[in-house]
């Protein structure tokens, strides 16, 4: 008897009919959502797609994506190509210590100058160095070579303000770079914006640097004939592309049958 209740099959335990039920508590329901018509509020999704954004969102994205399908002339186009992120950040850093003087600065030198006037003393404060701006006074600068290297934004609305100043620049043999961001010049001279700015005149220890910078910005731009030729824009959407490929793949296979070849 032993043996045979040995070697006999032990049968598996049933878990399933041994589960105890969990108690439900009454003060805790469970109440399912309706989302239906006059039901629960609606989960938050995300709509981004369905948003009638302000009408000066719609225009900027209406003129970036006209500007990627029309061609874009070279004069407009080279704006396109700025200065990247680590010279920018050399010529920041190099204007920065250039910055004007706030009103409360220039008005405590004059009135120091008057002080030392008034009592007879050698006048000693100077009128410092300091970056210049404004479009027409740069340009003055620029014409007259006063200029040492010229920082245009890449950004200017409307653009014909400043599409004519990288030639003159050239003309003028004055080093010129174009940097994205008309707010960041505008940080430099404490406005919102700026269209270009100027440098006329460096300290000695800041002198190697800025040489450096005009000497690379001379061949990058001024000596850069693909700046003054390449055209941009052209891009189509991707419908387009599909469509286009269609064409030219159809056109392909029509000259292959009269060629007697298959394509596959």
């Amino acid at each position: 008897m032993g043996k045979a209740a040995k070697g006999g099959k032990k049968l598996p335990a049933a878990p399933l009919s041994e589960k105890k039920k969990a108690k439900k508590n009454p003060l805790f329901e469970k109440a399912p959502r309706n989302y239906r018509l006059g039901g629960d509020i609606q989960p938050k999704r995300d709509l981004t797609r369905f948003v009638k954004w302000p009408k000066y969102v719609r225009l900027q994205r209406m003129k970036r994506v006209m500007l990627m399908r029309l061609k874009v002339p070279p004069a407009i186009n080279q704006f396109s190509m700025a200065i990247d992120k680590n010279q920018a950040s050399n010529v920041l850093r190099l204007c920065k210590k250039y910055m004007p003087e706030t009103r409360e600065a220039k008005k405590a030198r004059l009135v120091e100058m008057a002080q030392q006037k008034k009592d007879g003393q050698e006048v000693k404060s100077k009128k410092p160095q300091v970056v210049k701006y404004g479009l027409n006074h740069v340009t003055t600068l620029v014409e007259n070579k006063l200029a040492k290297l010229v920082v245009i934004a890449h950004d200017v609305d409307p653009i014909e303000l400043v599409c004519w100043l990288p030639a003159l620049c050239r003309k003028k043999d004055v080093p010129y770079c174009i940097i994205k961001g008309k707010s960041r010049l505008g940080q430099l001279v404490h406005k919102k914006a700026v269209s270009c700015i100027a440098l006329t005149s460096v300290s000695k220890e800041d002198q190697k640097d800025l040489e450096t910078l005009a000497t690379n910005f001379k061949a990058q731009f001024n000596d850069n004939a693909e700046v003054r030729r390449r055209w941009g824009g052209g891009i189509m959407g991707i419908k387009s592309q599909h469509v286009t490929q269609r064409r030219e793949k159809a056109i392909q296979i029509e000259q292959a049958k009269k060629l007697g070849l298959q394509i596959a």
